[in-house]
């Protein structure tokens, strides 16, 4: 991962791997992953955004880049990092915020 980031790969203020992936695609245990991530977040070649996953941080810094522009977008090449699934409303549950069934027991 410290190649990765500091070869490019891993854009400024882009995702990195989590825990999951980076266990998967290292071949690592999960708590494994987890010792790396605290390792690169103590060099400050990463950082964290909480509920939100973890990304690249600018190199010169250690901090969140200022801001991101499109070229400093991952190249075409790159792994994409796979974006979250959605979550799908079963058919007989209501939507939120709409009112559910009086007669219903609580």
């Amino acid at each position: 991962m410290r190649r990765r980031i500091k070869a490019g790969v891993y854009k400024p203020g882009y995702p990195v791997p989590g825990e999951p992936r980076m266990a998967e695609e290292f071949g690592i245990a999960r708590r494994t992953a987890r010792k790396v991530i605290n390792a690169l977040l103590a060099e400050g070649l990463i950082y964290t955004v909480k509920n939100i996953g973890t990304f690249a941080a600018d190199p010169a810094t250690g901090r969140p880049p200022e801001r991101i522009t499109p070229q400093d977008a991952p190249d075409e090449d790159d792994e994409p990092t796979p974006q979250p699934q959605r979550t799908t409303r079963h058919p007989d549950q209501p939507k939120r915020g709409q009112d559910q069934d009086t007669d219903a027991p609580r």
